[in-house]
């Protein structure tokens, strides 16, 4: 063959083919993110090149900077108007900057400063061989009760990974609720799960415990994701596409052009209604909804108690801005076909969560029941399908993540010998022995069960005036069932609190450092000042609440 043959159909064969073009990316509106990623990345850094001694300090330092910084490009962002009238798709259409999204990413970053502050703490356990220690094994690889576990306590290790660990997991909660293709969707899902996993396993006390807790999560949260990623190629088969708003319009029939390799299944429902199930399932799952909700009591119990504070508020923030966004920007024209469903799921959690959460006898699964119920709570307002719906499920969720992480501050602080005392029956008389701890957990109490004055009101009745709004009467009444069952036990709490009498060999109450004290008064003043005038912070999450389609 000559030459210039070889050279015309190299030419042919490459002119047809367009040049790719640059990625173009917004770097200020992906700002919060990348800033968090940034300093996960540094503080893995910190842990190869930091002698041993400062690398607590540096990683305490460096993760409180990033999520100021952070949470100070968010509120940049919004006041320059991206949660409104600039709110846009960023990233090659990867990522939403808008009103929901940047008030999740805002509740998150505040979530995680107080969840660092949880994780610094060095002074509730007995100093061991002249170190302080904190709520994470001294060496996380080593076998419990091994030599090279009492090699490492006494040498006096700390885990410091769990630092960057947050950040990572932070960082893909920044990235969920605002994800606006699948696929950006489920690496978010990964990128703050797998961090998540790990920290469950790394408790200083009952290890074995905290690893059980740590793998039933990874195996189960693995079941989870592969119904997401199968949910997810499903709906590229029906829609051809894994954006949102592409999604969007082969469901309402406004799509112009068919891709023809996709041209026989795009548009059958079969595969719209199963993919849509599975992706919901997912999401249900990380929000520990029932019947998803089996990983929850056992994983709250065994974490360590900082992690299952974090992981309580935190998780639950990002998993229902993903769903929403889902249900509100890809799922509209399905309304018909996913309300009924989501009723009779929001129904079997508020119960489900309220009626089992009355036999526990450990406060940490008490209160992974209490948690489960919450969800069936928020549940009804993401049933509203109305503008309000989103506004009072945005509110609920700020109120609730700093209840949570407050509440389970105060569960660290009540120790006995054997590490924390969660068995309910040590807590006899707590009100006793030290008023102050117990009052303020007796206002975190009743912020969960509802009551008038306490965040925990404010946002109940904005959901479930919301969901009476929007047609879903009946679910109000069953909410307002499963919160009287729910006030019950944890009114059974504060009575066991002040009016038993104290046990002479019960648990003492540790002083905590500034650090937790500061995340458990952040939580008392933001439960109290959004219980008594929540109508600022309600208008907040109102203008914040229109997602960018």
């Amino acid at each position: 063959m000559s030459a210039t043959a070889v050279h015309s159909l190299w030419t042919m064969a490459a002119d047809p083919i367009d040049k790719i073009d640059a990625p173009k990316i917004e770097y200020g509106q992906l700002s919060p993110t990348l800033i968090v990623i940034g300093a996960a990345i540094i503080g893995i850094l910190v842990e190869a090149f930091v002698p041993r001694k400062s690398r607590y300090y540096v990683q305490l330092f460096v993760s409180v900077v990033a999520l100021a910084a952070a949470f100070a490009a968010v509120v940049g962002l919004a006041a320059g108007g991206y949660g409104t009238t600039k709110a846009g798709i960023a990233a090659m259409g990867a990522i939403a900057v808008d009103g929901p999204a940047l008030f999740l990413q805002g509740t998150i970053l505040l979530a995680g400063v107080l969840g660092v502050f949880t994780f610094a703490e060095r002074r509730l356990d007995p100093v061991a061989h002249g170190n302080r220690v904190d709520s994470f094994a001294a060496q996380a690889a080593s076998v419990p009760g091994s030599d090279s576990e009492q090699a490492a306590v006494k040498a006096g290790f700390t885990t410091t990974e769990v630092f960057p660990l947050l950040l990572f997991a932070i960082g893909g909660m920044l990235v969920f609720p605002a994800a606006n293709d699948l696929l950006t969707l489920f690496i978010a899902l990964e990128v703050f799960s797998l961090p998540l996993y790990l920290l469950c396993a790394v408790a200083r006390r009952k290890r074995i415990l905290s690893q059980e807790a740590a793998v039933k999560y990874f195996l189960l949260g693995a079941f989870a994701s592969a119904f997401t990623l199968f949910g997810i190629a499903l709906l590229y088969g029906y829609a051809g596409s894994v954006s949102y708003a592409t999604i969007a319009q082969v469901v309402d029939g406004t799509i112009g052009t068919v891709n023809p390799a996709l041209a026989d299944t795009m548009g059958n429902d079969a595969l719209l209604l199963i993919g849509a199930a599975m992706v919901v399932m997912g999401l249900l799952f990380k929000v520990g909804a029932v019947p998803f909700h089996m990983w929850t009591p056992d994983v709250y119990q065994g974490a360590p108690t900082p992690v299952t504070g974090f992981m309580a508020a935190a998780t639950k923030v990002a998993a229902f801005g993903a769903l929403l966004r889902l249900l509100y920007v890809v799922l509209p024209g399905l309304r018909w076909d996913w309300r009924p469903v989501m009723m009779g799921v929001a129904v079997v959690t508020m119960l489900g969560g309220a009626i089992v959460a009355i036999t526990q006898t450990d406060i940490k699964r008490l209160l992974a029941y209490s948690s489960i119920a919450h969800a069936g709570f928020i549940l009804a307002g993401v049933i509203a399908t109305t503008p309000d719906g989103v506004s009072s499920v945005l509110f609920y969720l700020g109120a609730y993540s700093f209840v949570t992480i407050g509440a389970f501050a105060v569960v660290t602080l009540v120790r006995d010998a054997g590490g924390e005392a969660t068995h309910l029956s040590k807590w006899a008389g707590l009100g006793r022995r030290s008023p102050l701890v117990a009052a303020v957990f007796a206002v975190f109490l009743l912020a969960f069960a509802g009551i008038p004055l306490t965040s925990g009101f404010a946002g109940k009745f904005a959901v479930f005036k919301a969901a009476a709004e929007g047609g879903a009467g009946a679910l109000v009444v069953v909410g307002v069932i499963s919160s009287a069952i729910a006030a019950f036990f944890y009114i059974r709490v504060i009575v066991l609190m002040f009016f038993s009498e104290p046990r002479p060999e019960g648990p003492t109450v540790a002083v905590p450092s500034p650090l937790t004290m500061t995340a458990i008064g952040v939580g008392v003043a933001v439960t109290l000042v959004l219980g008594v005038a929540p109508q600022y912070f309600l208008d907040l999450a109102g203008q914040a609440g229109v997602f960018v389609r």
